[in-house]
């Protein structure tokens, strides 16, 4: 079983079919059934699929939603804030009606479609905490 691609190990452990993260992360969907609901909320992670009964407890996406929003969309909206600014000069009131929606609308849309499809490779991937063996040394010696 070790010489198993990914998908295969995943298809193996029941009679679910095999579901790309990126469709059924971006979506919002289960991992296992692509049926049932990741979310509570906006970002809120659900105990579990309400139709397959996968619990989620193996997912922890950490930051790395808000590592890839803060590369891909914050820092080109705050570039073009900052070239209005150097640019032209306007008065406060401006970037309040131009920067900041830009900036809100490019960085929190993203957040729930980015933080499904981490959480739905973990699972596709059977992503683990690093565990040393039993016979490994802890560090170099």
């Amino acid at each position: 079983m070790q010489n198993q691609a990914p998908h295969e190990q995943v298809a193996s452990q029941g009679d679910w079919p095999i579901l790309p993260p990126f469709k059924t992360g971006i979506r919002g969907r289960c991992p296992r059934c692509g049926v049932g609901r990741l979310f509570d909320g906006f970002l809120k992670l659900r105990p579990g699929c309400d139709h397959c009964g996968l619990g989620y407890g193996f997912a922890d996406p950490a930051d790395g939603p808000a590592f890839f929003v803060l590369c891909f969309a914050c820092i080109p909206a705050v570039t073009i804030a900052m070239l209005i600014e150097i640019r032209f000069s306007p008065p406060f009131w401006v970037h309040l009606v131009t920067s900041l929606p830009f900036l809100l609308l490019t960085c929190i849309p993203p957040l729930r479609p980015l933080k499904g499809w981490l959480i739905c490779s973990q699972y596709f991937f059977r992503a683990r905490e690093g565990r040393l063996s039993p016979g490994t040394p802890a560090g170099p010696e």
